[in-house]
């Protein structure tokens, strides 16, 4: 089990981490979840040791993780750590780069799981190809294989899918975390994508200035009645039902034929599988709906939340 206590961390008398604790089982994955700044990528370089702390413990199996005042050479052995540079080797080719943490003792296991990884990350058309001749999100990706070929017991992530192409996102994450289930992989992701910390995490952190506002399930995380939190998912509506003020995503509310909740439309949206709506209330705040169908600008509707 991976173990954070108190962890606490001091840059130029700037505090840019403060308290962070959680646990994580064997095969879990947590995404780290935070506007830019809140200090995502300062936590996962702690985690894996580049960091000496002035409070708190890391530990893996029992295991402490110390920082580089420890350690000939900074990090953990068990952990493998893929940062936003992604440590290529420019003259060695995609296979090469893939396969050089492994044994040469069985050259056919070596090709084998090295064709494996590159067909995982969608890269197995370019095995000969040096890197300094691919994109940006290609080596992204063979970042990623790279890591994965040494065997990692935790998976430290930041921002993997960065520079991916949206078309190809949704089955690189499909693959690379059903390779992580199966292989009970602890995985850390720090992410600014709501989609791949919602649909492939066990659990999320919410950081807010270096600050743990919450770690909870996808699900209570993302309907927790937070702005901030909120805002991280989608946009934000402030609603007052009754006596209480809601913050309702635009899903959550739907366009009827009649109701006491009259707004105009503003602008209107194409979203591919629905339409954002743009709406104004009389008192001037904006709401923002999810339709099936475009409105034209100036038109009167009618909302209500959804039951």
């Amino acid at each position: 089990m991976l173990i954070v206590e108190n962890l606490s961390y001091t840059y130029t008398d700037t505090k840019v981490l403060d308290s962070i604790h959680f646990s994580l089982a064997p095969g879990e994955v947590l995404s780290i979840v935070g506007a830019s700044g809140s200090g995502k990528s300062t936590l996962l370089k702690a985690i894996y040791g580049l960091f000496d702390l002035e409070q708190g413990k890391i530990s893996w199996r029992g295991t402490a993780v110390l920082g580089p005042s420890h350690n000939l050479v900074p990090g953990f052995a068990k952990m493998k750590y893929l940062a936003q540079d992604f440590g290529l080797m420019p003259y060695m080719t995609v296979e090469e780069n893939v396969g050089k943490y492994l044994s040469n003792l069985d050259l056919r296991k070596k090709r084998a799981r090295v064709q494996e990884l590159l067909e995982m990350t969608l890269m197995q058309d370019y095995a000969k190809v040096k890197p300094i001749f691919l994109s940006g999100g290609q080596q992204q990706r063979i970042g990623l294989a790279q890591v994965l070929a040494q065997a990692p017991e935790v998976l430290l992530l930041d921002e993997p899918f960065s520079q991916t192409d949206s078309f190809l996102k949704n089955k690189i994450r499909q693959n690379l975390f059903t390779f992580l289930k199966e292989n009970r992989i602890t995985c850390i992701i720090a992410t600014h994508e709501s989609n791949e910390a919602l649909g492939f995490s066990d659990k999320i952190m919410i950081l807010q200035e270096g600050r743990q506002l919450l770690i909870d399930t996808p699900d209570r995380v993302y309907h927790t009645q937070n702005e901030y939190i909120a805002s991280l998912f989608d946009l934000v509506n402030k609603v007052n039902k009754g006596e209480k003020k809601l913050l309702l995503y635009p899903h959550q509310i739907t366009i009827v034929p009649q109701s006491n909740w009259k707004v105009i439309i503003q602008n209107c949206f194409f979203q591919g599988s629905h339409y954002l709506i743009v709406c104004k209330e009389d008192k001037g705040e904006l709401i923002y709906v999810r339709h099936t169908e475009k409105i034209e600008k100036g038109k009167k509707v009618f909302l209500e939340v959804k039951k």
